[in-house]
């Protein structure tokens, strides 16, 4: 897919909360892997090619393994993801799935046994954020293959 308009240039003011939310994550303490894990997961459900591609570029830049990645859509019988992290891709499904049914209690019951509350709320964010990432990419076309780690800081 290519670009259809440059949302950057368009409304560059507009990019400030996301680019804030980004930065804000970046300090916030989750472990990037986790983070990158989510980011992916949220985007596949999304069908967010350029999205799937920078962050699986971002994951493998930070040292995650190709087996991980390979079944990241799978996680849930996959051996190869820790309790915290199937907490917060569970979270992150259901968050994203909002609209097919909304997140039992006790979803946040369980999750809230792996991450903080502090922890939960900038969870949430990068789950919000990437969503609202991949309907910007989806909507308006992005260059799929052309991010390279570290494009953006």
């Amino acid at each position: 897919m290519t670009q259809r308009l440059n949302y950057y240039q368009a409304a560059p003011a507009a990019m400030n909360p996301l680019m804030a939310g980004e930065q804000y994550l970046k300090e916030c303490g989750l472990e990037k892997s986790l983070l990158e894990l989510v980011k992916l997961r949220v985007s596949q459900l999304n069908g967010c090619a350029y999205c799937l591609d920078m962050h699986s570029k971002d994951a493998r830049a930070e040292g995650e393994s190709e087996q991980r990645l390979y079944t990241l859509s799978a996680w849930r019988e996959a051996p190869f993801f820790s309790l915290r992290e199937q907490a917060a891709l569970a979270w992150a499904e259901a968050l994203t799935l909002v609209s097919q049914q909304h997140p039992a209690e006790q979803l946040l019951d369980d999750v809230r046994k792996s991450l903080s509350d502090a922890e939960l709320t900038s969870l949430t964010l990068a789950i919000c954020n990437i969503n609202s990432w991949n309907r910007f990419a989806v909507g308006f076309g992005a260059d799929v293959g052309s991010y390279q780690p570290g494009d953006f800081g």
